[in-house]
């Protein structure tokens, strides 16, 4: 017994001497750890005759409890000590500016949704949604598109091994078109809308994903002709780039849904490699891309969706978001935009302060 309460009183001597926290933690492994002596020596109880424990076992006990509250006191002590030394040297001068906080992106898709609302509004549209998990009828059917029609095949399109109460197929829409029949439906003639949001075909390169952004156009009115609808394609294009010289060309076209029907392109030239949007394509250095496709509303797809085709007639069109994105901010690669990587947000992110005005230019940037 001697023995231990030497070794105590050299442990508690050598505690109160410590001082680094590290060397307080060293002294606590040395006695309390797994293979401490004072572990080792509670160790020793169980081999001891019930007469040896009850005469041994509260001297090793207490010599145990003495050293832990020692420990705990001097990283106690230590602590407050280095606390006070911190806040007599340390000062924080409030007139400094405060760091930056981390702040997000707002994604550029999502910045040109709102640009796009944004101009569609001053022109008298409003925004118009609907299911991305869509009926065969109203993606495919009510659109005039045939049993037949490539886009109906399973290499094209996702669809869903089970099908709705009519009967009908059920998939991811490729194209927000069926958002048109819907509102067409709901709230008959006349009507402006746009129907932005995602679309989903079977393809995956530079280029094309197998998600994407889409965004359509619809007016029905009476007296609706093509020169309605290329005023205004010229109007969005030229308030969205900013620019007065775009200039379109409208090709013959077709599609199941419009007719007549026609693709629209856009004048550009090459501008330090890359292609800006402006001025007429067949202009010397100037060329034509296609931008979108376009038409007047077939008489079949005005009577799916209840309207009397000799009363009303419009025009619709069809863009993808993610498309208008690269032309306007110069992005190369589609795939990107889905990525998730933090670097390329941060580059051509916009701030959420970056509301798009037509007063104040709906791509302007803070």
């Amino acid at each position: 017994m001697n023995e231990l309460q030497s070794r105590k009183d050299a442990a508690l001597a050598a505690i109160t001497a410590a001082d680094t926290p590290e060397a307080v933690e060293a002294l606590r492994i040395e006695a309390l750890g797994k293979q401490g002596w004072i572990s080792q020596l509670l160790k020793t109880l169980g081999g001891m005759s019930p007469e040896e424990r009850q005469s041994q076992a509260p001297a090793i006990q207490s010599a145990r409890a003495e050293v832990a509250d020692a420990i705990a006191a001097r990283k106690d002590a230590l602590e407050a000590a280095e606390l006070d030394r911190r806040l007599a040297n340390e000062t924080l001068d409030l007139s400094l500016p405060a760091p930056d906080a981390p702040r997000g992106s707002v994604h550029p898709v999502s910045q040109v949704m709102d640009e796009l609302a944004e101009i569609f509004a001053d022109l008298g549209f409003s925004v118009a949604t609907g299911p991305e998990i869509e009926d065969d009828w109203h993606n495919f059917t009510a659109l005039n598109m045939a049993e037949t029609h490539p886009a109906r095949a399973m290499h094209d399109t996702f669809y869903f091994p089970d099908r709705d109460e009519a009967g009908n197929r059920m998939l991811l829409r490729t194209h927000t078109s069926p958002v048109q029949i819907r509102a067409m439906a709901k709230q008959g003639a006349p009507i402006r809308i746009i129907a932005p949001g995602r679309v989903y075909r079977s393809d995956s390169d530079a280029t094309h994903t197998p998600m994407f952004h889409q965004v359509e156009g619809l007016v029905i009115d009476r007296d609706i002709h093509l020169g309605h609808l290329k005023w205004t394609l010229e109007t969005f294009l030229k308030a969205f780039f900013e620019r007065d010289d775009i200039v379109l060309r409208l090709r013959p076209s077709y599609f199941p849904f419009t007719e007549p029907s026609v693709e629209v392109d856009v004048g550009w030239q090459d501008v330090d490699g890359r292609r800006v949007l402006g001025g007429d394509g067949d202009a010397p250095g100037h060329g034509w891309m296609e931008l979108l496709g376009s038409g007047m509303v077939n008489r079949k797809v005005l009577e799916f969706a209840g309207l009397d085709p000799d009363e009303w007639q419009g025009f619709a069109w069809g863009l993808g978001v993610d498309r208008l994105a690269m032309l306007k901010y110069g992005m190369d690669d589609l795939r990107a935009f889905f990525d998730g990587d933090g670097r390329w947000l941060a580059h051509y992110g916009f701030s959420a302060f970056d509301q798009p005005t037509l007063s104040g230019g709906v791509g302007a940037r803070a």
